[in-house]
């Protein structure tokens, strides 16, 4: 196990950006931040950030505040800064090809088009990190564009799954940082 991990929620800063279903990555560490009882506000590296201790391990919560497909800018920094391996990684991000309501945990894999782990990937060299993705399915109109979609606020019916999404998501980095990616999955992919 890792003395310190580096939890980096991805979407787009500003207050337009904000509820979108882009930023699930930022809310959940602000979930995980009330959780924790930490701010996230820490300028670093082009990232909010915040400090805080889970199962005897130190953790870094990070919003990088680059837009989505400059992210991988501020989690190289960051991971350099604090010495912390690649696999010490946690990236949760948003995904168009699972249902409102339904998350993954993934113990490495590609970016899968998502324009932000594609510059993490790409800064990194690598993809051998857990991530945790989050689903907001596709719009069933097929002519509507997709960056229209993942640009778009909730409606009040993904606002409730989501929601759900999120808390299991960040029971998820608990478990994922206290006992390991393989038992996380264990526990949360199963029922989601």
């Amino acid at each position: 196990m890792f003395k310190m991990h580096l939890v980096v929620g991805l979407g787009n800063p500003g207050r337009e950006y904000a509820r979108t279903r882009h930023n699930m990555g930022f809310m959940l560490v602000d979930i995980l931040a009330g959780k924790l009882g930490i701010a996230v506000e820490k300028p670093l590296f082009k990232s909010f950030t915040g400090r805080a201790r889970v199962s005897g391990n130190n953790i870094i919560l990070s919003k990088p505040q680059t837009f989505m497909n400059l992210s991988g800018q501020s989690v190289a920094a960051l991971l350099n800064w604090f010495k912390i391996p690649v696999a010490g990684l946690v990236v949760v991000y948003d995904d168009l090809d699972l249902p409102p309501g339904k998350i993954r945990i993934r113990a490495r894999g590609g970016h899968g088009g998502h324009k932000g782990m594609e510059s993490i990937i790409e800064n990194l060299g690598s993809g051998d990190f857990p991530r945790i993705r989050i689903g907001i399915g596709r719009p069933e109109n097929p002519d509507y564009e997709v960056s229209d979609w993942v640009l778009g606020r909730l409606s009040e019916e993904e606002e409730k799954l989501t929601g759900e999404a999120l808390k299991r998501a960040s029971e998820a980095i608990m478990a994922l940082v206290g006992d390991g990616v393989e038992s996380a999955m264990n526990r949360f992919n199963r029922n989601t």
